[in-house]
Protein backbone atom coordinates (compact mmCIF):
# COMPACT_ATOMS: atom_id res chain seq x y z
CA UNK A 1 0.00 0.00 0.00
CA UNK A 2 2.72 2.44 1.28
CA UNK A 3 4.13 1.94 -3.13
CA UNK A 4 0.58 2.87 -4.23
CA UNK A 5 1.23 6.03 -1.87
CA UNK A 6 4.44 6.27 -3.03
CA UNK A 7 2.79 6.18 -7.08
CA UNK A 8 -0.48 8.41 -6.21
CA UNK A 9 1.91 11.40 -4.70
CA UNK A 10 4.20 11.10 -7.59
CA UNK A 11 0.93 11.31 -9.93
CA UNK A 12 -0.20 14.20 -8.27
CA UNK A 13 2.75 16.43 -8.12
CA UNK A 14 3.12 15.26 -12.03
CA UNK A 15 -0.60 16.57 -12.78
CA UNK A 16 -0.39 19.33 -10.38
CA UNK A 17 0.34 21.73 -13.42
CA UNK A 18 -3.45 20.74 -14.88
CA UNK A 19 -4.91 20.13 -11.20
CA UNK A 20 -5.78 21.71 -7.96
CA UNK A 21 -4.98 19.75 -5.19
CA UNK A 22 -7.00 20.01 -1.37
CA UNK A 23 -6.21 17.61 1.55
CA UNK A 24 -8.60 17.17 4.50
CA UNK A 25 -11.35 15.02 6.34
CA UNK A 26 -14.85 14.46 5.23
CA UNK A 27 -17.15 16.50 6.86
CA UNK A 28 -20.22 15.42 4.51
CA UNK A 29 -21.07 13.42 1.93
CA UNK A 30 -23.88 13.56 -0.39
CA UNK A 31 -24.40 10.85 -2.47
CA UNK A 32 -27.72 11.95 -4.71
CA UNK A 33 -25.42 15.40 -5.42
CA UNK A 34 -22.19 12.90 -5.95
CA UNK A 35 -20.33 15.57 -3.28
CA UNK A 36 -18.22 15.30 -0.69
CA UNK A 37 -17.25 18.70 1.57
CA UNK A 38 -14.51 18.68 3.77
CA UNK A 39 -13.66 20.12 7.06
CA UNK A 40 -12.17 23.37 5.66
CA UNK A 41 -15.97 24.06 3.94
CA UNK A 42 -15.50 23.47 0.62
CA UNK A 43 -17.51 20.97 -2.14
CA UNK A 44 -16.28 19.10 -4.13
CA UNK A 45 -17.75 16.60 -7.24
CA UNK A 46 -17.38 12.96 -7.38
CA UNK A 47 -16.91 11.38 -10.50
CA UNK A 48 -19.96 9.26 -11.21
CA UNK A 49 -18.67 6.26 -11.61
CA UNK A 50 -17.50 6.38 -7.65
CA UNK A 51 -18.86 4.17 -5.15
CA UNK A 52 -19.73 6.78 -2.79
CA UNK A 53 -20.52 4.26 0.08
CA UNK A 54 -16.51 3.72 0.25
CA UNK A 55 -16.49 7.48 1.69
CA UNK A 56 -17.22 8.10 5.48
CA UNK A 57 -17.03 11.41 7.12
CA UNK A 58 -14.28 11.30 9.48
CA UNK A 59 -12.44 9.98 6.64
CA UNK A 60 -8.97 11.73 5.83
CA UNK A 61 -8.66 12.50 1.52
CA UNK A 62 -5.98 14.20 -0.60
CA UNK A 63 -7.83 15.05 -3.19
CA UNK A 64 -7.35 15.97 -6.86
CA UNK A 65 -9.24 18.37 -9.00
CA UNK A 66 -10.23 21.00 -11.43
CA UNK A 67 -12.32 23.96 -11.31
CA UNK A 68 -15.32 23.64 -14.07
CA UNK A 69 -18.33 25.72 -14.37
CA UNK A 70 -19.77 27.87 -12.09
CA UNK A 71 -16.93 26.85 -9.90
CA UNK A 72 -17.49 23.61 -9.25
CA UNK A 73 -14.79 21.45 -8.10
CA UNK A 74 -14.07 18.09 -10.22
CA UNK A 75 -11.98 15.73 -8.56
CA UNK A 76 -9.81 13.86 -11.31
CA UNK A 77 -8.37 11.67 -8.51
CA UNK A 78 -8.75 10.69 -4.53
CA UNK A 79 -6.62 8.77 -2.44
CA UNK A 80 -7.58 7.42 0.74
CA UNK A 81 -4.97 7.61 3.10
CA UNK A 82 -4.17 5.21 5.35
Amino acid sequence: MRIFAAAMGLFMLASSAFALDAEGKVANVDPEKLTITLDNGQTYKLPSEMDVSAIEPGMSVILAYREVDDGVKQITDMLLPE
